[in-house]
């Protein structure tokens, strides 16, 4: 009882401090935090835009500029970087295989842990528990741990080379995170709507794509958006499985020394390509994203 008549006398103090405090002093701070957190932010966002605007800005460039004296724009703007990239095979196919490789990783991917984590979000099972921890241990694996393993396999087999080889060796991280994920999403769902709809007549296969598939349609923008993340960067396997017809673009970017030396200019050309078809996929998953964000595990 004296603990709350000591808080209530704690309170109506303070109540009374701030009563004292003009409102042209409240409006003053208030003014105050809302510049400071606009400073910050502003702050914040030139440090985050600082290294992509110098790589554009390093790709519009000649090497001899580049090397010369610090510009914070190009002197003499040339396009030779990115011209020297869409007419060079060796320099574009590198981009085809990475997406290539990449679309086929998120398509098996997700086609593999939509009916997985519908059934760990569904149904009860002995082991359920232990088989779900045992997926996401995969994650915690650097792929350095598999690379012997998938080499030797896949130069047994014949698919040492080849944009499956890739695909597949990024399953294995790739299919636990998509299950986790969308997991989340999926018990969120009531039951009772998987009900409903055996009640109205609708096959399994019916319900999922009409039905529920609909329902979680951020969860699977959200997933589509971390494979997508993982299989674009990831270099470690990708090039270690692929000599010359699957090599990705971050295995191409590594060979830009040359005996005249590195093409600075080449190197961050292919740079700011590289992050474009990031860009695309955040801003067509962008809401889903949002949504995601909010509503599942991530």
């Amino acid at each position: 009882m004296s603990y709350q008549l000591e808080n209530t006398q704690r309170g109506e103090k303070y109540n009374t401090i701030f009563s004292k405090v003009s409102p042209a002093k409240r409006r003053n701070r208030t003014a105050r935090a809302h510049w400071r957190s606009r400073f910050l932010l502003g702050l914040y966002l030139a440090l985050m835009i600082l290294p992509i605007y110098w790589l554009i800005n390093m790709s519009l460039q000649t090497n001899s500029e580049i090397l010369g004296s610090m510009t914070l724009w190009p002197q003499n703007l040339t396009f030779d970087n990115y011209i020297g990239i869409f007419t060079n095979s060796s320099w574009y196919m590198g981009y085809v295989n990475s997406m290539l490789y990449v679309a086929m990783n998120m398509l098996i991917t997700i086609c593999v842990a939509l009916p997985a984590a519908y059934a760990f979000s569904r149904y009860t099972f002995i082991g359920d528990k232990h088989l779900f921890f045992w997926l996401l241990t995969n994650l915690m694996a650097p792929p350095a741990v598999f690379l012997l393993p998938y080499f030797q396999l896949y130069y047994s087999v014949g698919l040492f080379d080849t944009h499956i080889a890739v695909a597949l060796a990024h399953c294995l991280f790739n299919i636990p995170l998509a299950i986790w994920i969308l997991e989340g999403f999926m018990s969120s769902v009531p039951k009772e709507i998987d009900e409903t709809a055996y009640i109205d007549g609708y096959s399994f296969p019916r319900f999922f794509v009409k039905i529920f598939i609909p329902m979680i349609r951020s969860g699977i923008g959200v997933t589509l958006f971390f494979l997508f993340m993982f299989s674009w960067v990831e270099l470690l396997l990708a090039r270690t499985l692929t000599a010359t017809d699957a090599q990705p673009i971050g295995m191409i970017m590594t060979r830009t020394s040359t005996a005249s030396g590195i093409d600075w200019g080449t190197l961050a050309a292919a740079g700011v390509l590289t992050i474009i078809p990031g860009i695309l996929v955040v801003y067509f998953v962008r809401n889903h994203i949002a949504k995601g964000f909010a509503l599942g595990r991530t």
